[in-house]
């Protein structure tokens, strides 16, 4: 493991009323968190410098991420979408779910290792972490909130007032401070200590059975070309052969471009704790495993914009027998991190 310290330790010498209850699950000291970056993966492409991780900004991160006060009727939060337990995804919810009972129009994809990637949401419609909150705040069908409207409802809490001052060292409850705090907070949420990743980096517990090695091999033969490295995602847009959803018109990556070759494209998402993220897609059609390696065996349609990889000799797909398939789902679930979805610094 590689540690990086970001900012040199501080503490910051403010009195409070030691009796209002508001405080008392608050210290009086920010410090530099040390960020641990696991000995497999590729090198962070988050900038720590323009926002550098400390304690403080990282717990009011958490508390932020959790306040339904960011959404319009003061019920969605973050985390209303994004459940530890199915590693910050909506288990079960093919789209994502707003307020009023609204229904969002793509699956919600899984918050994990955002400090080594560089690009955003399904089109990528972010490059900067700082940014990616404003979408689901904005969105009508999401949190439909505005950032100056959350800063007047927390500006008066006692506990926000705490957190900022003590976070960052201007003091202001401001959207900027809001945003980089949030950011910091999705940034430590590292999933990096699966079955898999002991395995491959010669730890106790990382023993693979036979099934799961078989799928191993299988992956690097057949799927590795677009999950590459043990971010098990090249982070590029891609058309996978998926019939389009007639009821969303969802045009992928040319609502961002505006190029039409960029039609149905969408990012190759991670495939880290896979097991645990269903349903599977941009908009949640299939709800196991087995359905998505079925699909890309024999369910794909050819267009202008499917990728060349997944067309071998005039062949769509991937070829895969009943035994690949379910040797690969073996290895697929070692990705697991149990650590990752109880880790308590993420919870509520």
């Amino acid at each position: 493991m590689k540690k990086i310290f970001l900012l040199m330790s501080f503490g910051l010498l403010f009195s409070c009323n030691p009796n209002d209850s508001d405080y008392q699950d608050i210290d009086e000291v920010n410090e530099a968190y040390q960020l641990t970056i696991p000995s497999n993966f590729p090198e962070l492409k988050y900038l720590y410098s323009n926002n550098p991780l400390t304690t403080k900004g990282i717990e009011l991160g958490r508390t932020l991420f959790y306040d339904g006060r960011l959404s319009s009727n003061n019920q969605v939060s973050c985390a209303f979408c994004h459940e530890q337990a199915s590693a910050f995804t909506h288990h079960g919810h093919d789209l994502s779910h707003g307020v009023d009972d609204k229904i969002g129009k793509r699956n919600t994809p899984a918050i994990q290792n955002l400090a080594f990637v560089s690009e955003y949401f399904y089109d990528g419609a972010s490059n900067n972490l700082e940014m990616v909150p404003i979408v689901p705040i904005h969105n009508e069908l999401e949190m439909n909130e505005t950032l100056p409207s959350i800063i007047s409802k927390i500006e008066t809490d006692p506990k926000y007032i705490r957190l900022f001052e003590l976070a960052f060292p201007n003091q202001k409850i401001s959207s900027q401070n809001m945003l980089k705090a949030l950011a910091q907070f999705m940034t430590v949420m590292i999933s990096a200590n699966s079955k898999y990743d002991k395995y491959i980096r010669n730890e106790v517990g990382g023993t693979l059975t036979s099934e799961e090695k078989a799928g191993l091999q299988i992956f690097r033969n057949k799927c590795a070309s677009c999950h590459i490295s043990d971010l098990f995602t090249d982070n590029s847009f891609r058309n996978n052969g998926l019939p389009p959803n007639p009821l969303l018109n969802d045009l992928g990556r040319e609502e961002v471009s505006g190029d039409i070759s960029d039609r149905y494209k969408f990012k190759v998402p991670s495939l880290r704790n896979v097991a645990l993220t269903a349903p599977y897609m941009h908009d949640g059609r299939f709800g196991s495993l087995e359905s998505v390696l079925n699909f890309y065996s024999n369910g794909m349609i050819d267009s202008k914009t499917l990728d060349p990889i997944l067309k071998n000799q005039n062949q769509l797909g991937i070829s895969l027998s009943s035994e690949e398939k379910q040797q690969l789902i073996a290895f697929l679930k070692t990705l697991t991190d149990d650590d990752f979805i109880t880790n308590s610094q993420f919870k509520n």
